[in-house]
């Protein structure tokens, strides 16, 4: 079995990613790790370089500043990396997402098991949404709790932005834009987390990353400028252990604590959510948007 890890990245230094200690994480468990890097001017190449790391591949690339529509210049990056590796499984990692030390042999062990299942196409990971700080979760169905970050290297994908793949399900493609040829692959759930600090970065990069990112979503501001803005009764706290490898980046680009804006106007999105999760109470669902058709379920 080999395993290609991958990513995208540019400007990993301004935004304040984890972005050594997200690849540091997923070594262990991958054969070479791809990184697609976008020409920076803040050191991100030659962060990457100096980590002299002989599984590292770089693609360095320039971005596509025409495309500002849902993101789609995000996916093209990623696919850049993807249509670069080599193994039997492509392991997508982003810059702010870390393995625990603690489920790496579980993960291998799962990828290992699954190689030779033809019903297993992905492989999907419980998230764990840090919000604000590194102590509170967002625990709300409008973020994903699940998705798919392992998929065959052979299966025809793409991804229509950086966050999931489709997968061409005819035999043909005859091109257009038509959802009827394209599905969502079909994973086996880890039921293992994959620790997302995103949204922990301390308060200085957030105004920075809001700016770089909202110009390619066109059509909404899909990065806020504030942890505060949110609805209080989406968190929830922290009562696990970080990533060993995460101690350093905690204590020098962690936000140290989360502070709600008490004059927030709750959002017609944010009203749904609570209705969701009042649902959810109930009756035991999961309402979060799901990128992967569900097959299988790992419990090794």
């Amino acid at each position: 079995m080999k395993v290609s890890g991958f990513s995208f990245l540019r400007d990993g230094v301004r935004l304040g990613y984890p972005f050594v200690e997200s690849i540091r994480s997923v070594l262990p468990v991958v054969d070479e790790f791809v990184v697609a890097v976008g020409k920076s001017d803040d050191g991100t190449l030659e962060r990457l370089q100096a980590l002299e790391e002989p599984k590292l591949r770089l693609v360095e690339t320039t971005w596509n500043e025409q495309c500002r529509s849902h993101g789609f210049v995000y996916g093209q990056q990623k696919m850049i990396a993807q249509y670069n590796c080599t193994g039997d499984w492509a392991f997508y990692l982003e810059g702010d997402e870390v393995l625990h030390e603690d489920d790496l042999d579980s993960l291998q062990r799962a990828m290992r098991h699954y190689l030779d299942d033809p019903k297993v196409e992905a492989l999907a990971f419980d998230y764990l949404h840090f919000y604000g700080d590194t102590q509170h979760l967002h625990l709300s169905s409008q973020a994903y709790r699940k998705a798919a970050r392992i998929l065959r290297n052979s299966l025809r994908s793409f991804a229509p932005d950086g966050l999931y793949w489709a997968i061409i399900k005819e035999k043909k493609w005859h091109g257009g834009r038509n959802k009827r040829r394209t599905r969502y692959p079909r994973a086996a759930a880890l039921n293992l987390p994959i620790y997302h600090y995103g949204n922990a970065r301390h308060e200085r990069y957030v105004q920075a990353k809001a700016d770089a990112g909202n110009q390619y979503w066109s059509e909404k501001q899909a990065f806020s400028s504030s942890y505060g803005d949110l609805d209080p009764a989406q968190v929830g706290p922290f009562d696990g252990t970080h990533p060993a490898i995460m101690s350093d980046w905690i204590r020098e680009h962690a936000n140290p604590e989360l502070r709600f804006n008490p004059g927030h106007q709750l959002t017609r999105r944010e009203k749904k959510h609570r209705f969701n999760a009042r649902l959810e109470r109930w009756f035991g669902g999961d309402f979060s948007k799901r990128h992967f058709s569900l097959v299988r379920s790992w419990d090794g």
